[in-house]
């Protein structure tokens, strides 16, 4: 299973002198990604390089990273390689370093874009990246509250309730109670307790 974080998050660490700020942020497209690394250039135009990595996709289909001028393999790799290892999609990790005049190598460099990327990363709160699946069921006002008891059980969220003539409730269903949840309101729809719109 893959993960995301909600917010964004920041780290920052002198190693030999250069200043390395990690910048992560939730990404669920290209575009998304794309946005959040001109933002980090943006806020960090000085800066001798804006190293990135990000991946999106419920399984994290699209993975891309860049160096962003540092030597081939350096930077976005482990930057990259930092959020595979937590298991993260749907989010783009930037490094900003300001050089602060020693040179790292391409070690130093691996080693520092690394652990500033899994710092920043650290920091978050992981949430599972599952499918929901949204219901509108109508039934009754005497089977309103038989129904409510039943659904406590399962990991779903009620979006709204509507009381007219009928009771509509919305439904956010999780993929680990779509099974069950369908096959609940099956039943109910063969005996005509409700009814989905």
């Amino acid at each position: 299973m893959k993960y995301t974080i909600s917010g964004a998050y920041t780290f920052e660490e002198k190693i030999k002198k250069s200043t390395f700020i990690g910048n992560l942020h939730y990404a669920e497209s290209f575009e998304q990604a794309r946005d959040f690394i001109q933002q980090i250039n943006k806020l960090h135009p000085q800066a001798n390089h804006n190293c990135y990595a990000y991946i999106i996709g419920k399984n994290g289909e699209i993975p891309f990273n860049s160096d962003a001028g540092e030597p081939p393999g350096t930077a976005g790799k482990p930057i990259l390689n930092a959020i595979l290892k937590y298991d993260l999609s749907n989010v783009c990790l930037t490094v900003t370093r300001y050089f602060g005049g020693v040179k790292l190598g391409v070690r130093g460099l691996i080693d520092a874009y690394g652990y500033i990327a899994e710092k920043t990363i650290e920091q978050t709160k992981k949430i599972p990246i599952i499918d929901f699946y949204n219901y509108n069921c109508i039934m009754a006002y005497d089977f309103y509250n038989v129904f409510l008891h039943k659904i406590q059980t399962l990991d779903l969220t009620i979006t709204d309730t509507e009381f007219t003539d009928l009771v509509s409730i919305k439904l956010k269903v999780s993929e680990f109670a779509n099974d069950e949840f369908k096959e609940y309101i099956s039943d109910l729809q063969n005996a005509g307790k409700i009814s989905l719109n």
